[in-house]
């Protein structure tokens, strides 16, 4: 009923009001009650007098109604007004604007439906540039832009993204990264894997506290064909609590990145090496090559040996460690997992930490190389064995994760 009544009021004759507050913003009121017998009166109020009806309207547009529903209201009716009532309203309208843009603040408040108005305007009508005073026209193309990336990118979104993870994977990976401060990614992902969670490596980036740091490169141009028969010797040196220098021997089979033996010395010759070299590959188990660096400690006695027990040496560039990168890359993980977090006194307290390190190495940590695998294969246990237990290795430097029953 109420729109009715308005709709009688708009045919008889509409006359806007604007009127400026103090704050110099335009307010409409929109009175759609009953009629009084005497016109109300107020401040920079604008009279229309009808010639038909003696009688003084006003109509003032509620604060509750938004301006594009006004303009459309607005719209209907003067479309059964006669023309000479339609063009001293535009008139009266055209005062009234004047008058606001001098007044009314440097930046307006416009709402969503304001924009949409004008957008709709741009699309449909060609002379909408000649009677746009609120704002610039570079604004209207502005809005009708980011109207435009509006519709794509809501209608991208419609289709579903990657699944949810589940809260206690999301707490478990933190608790990872935190108990293990040396992991990255990687090392998680892995550890996950063995869980029988089954989760992206980006997924696991995505919630470490730390970025993920690049992968390192490495050498294959020679090893690549020949892991199963290939094993790497190299020598590296650690310091101790009372300055002293050891010396560390290491032998590495490329095929599944085992560490076959190892030895301790502070003071290495050429016999002991060759001593290592027969611990490492008793009973005819000798690799068809050995890589090795052109250290002066491998002397002819050395190579003769090797090539008794059946072995090729293939020996790297001067200066170039990167030609052995597997036997490097384990060094490097000994100094950064190991070495470099505790204090070493002497040869047997040396032998005792390297020793818990390689039981870790060889059982419990996860390769990039073997597919997230250790070198001795780890069994992957599904969610139904149990509960994630941590179990410390390395002094509680590192851990192994598996699921024991409830």
């Amino acid at each position: 009923m109420q729109l009715i009544y308005l709709f009688s009021n708009l045919a008889s004759g509409y006359a806007p009001l604007a009127g400026a507050n103090p704050s110099g913003t335009a307010t409409s009121i929109l009175n759609i009650g009953t009629y009084e017998s005497a016109p109300v009166v107020t401040e920079n109020s604008v009279r229309f007098e009808n010639t038909g009806v003696p009688i003084i309207r006003e109509i003032m547009v509620a604060t509750t109604m938004s301006s594009l529903f006004v303009a459309f209201f607005a719209l209907i009716a003067s479309t059964i007004r006669t023309r000479a009532a339609l063009q001293t309203e535009i008139l009266a309208l055209r005062h009234q604007l004047a008058v606001l843009q001098k007044n009314a603040p440097r930046r307006l408040r416009l709402h969503r439906c304001d924009r949409l108005l004008w957008v709709v305007l741009y699309r449909c009508w060609s002379g909408w540039r000649r009677c746009l005073e609120m704002v610039q026209p570079d604004t209207v193309l502005r809005w009708h832009r980011r109207a435009f990336a509006w519709h794509w990118t809501r209608k991208s979104r419609r289709h579903p993204g990657r699944p949810e993870v589940a809260g206690n994977i999301r707490d478990l990976i933190r608790r990872m990264s935190q108990a293990n401060p040396l992991w990255g990614a990687p090392r998680i992902h892995g550890e996950l894997l063995k869980l029988g969670i089954a989760v992206a490596q980006s997924t696991v980036a995505r919630y470490l506290p730390r970025p993920r740091k690049p992968p390192s490169q490495s050498w294959r141009t020679f090893l690549k064909n020949h892991l199963a028969q290939t094993a790497a010797i190299d020598f590296f040196t650690v310091p101790t609590a009372t300055f002293r220098v050891l010396f560390v021997f290491v032998v590495l089979a490329h095929e599944r990145r085992r560490v076959l033996h190892f030895g301790v010395t502070e003071h290495p010759t050429q016999e002991w090496t060759m001593q290592q070299m027969r611990e490492a590959f008793p009973w005819d188990q000798a690799p068809r090559f050995v890589l090795r660096d052109r250290d002066a400690i491998y002397g002819r006695d050395f190579a003769a040996m090797t090539r008794a027990m059946g072995m090729e040496e293939v020996l790297t560039a001067p200066r170039s460690p990167w030609q052995n990168p597997f036997v490097e890359r384990l060094v490097g993980s000994i100094r950064r997992e190991c070495l470099d977090h505790v204090i070493v006194w002497n040869e047997r307290s040396l032998r005792r930490t390297l020793h818990n390190y390689f039981a870790y190495y060889q059982r419990s940590r996860t390769h990039l190389a073997l597919g997230k695998d250790a070198p001795e294969s780890r069994a992957v246990e599904p969610p139904e064995q149990g509960r994630v237990v941590a179990i410390p290795q390395v002094g509680g430097l590192h851990h192994r994760y598996q699921r024991h029953a409830a």
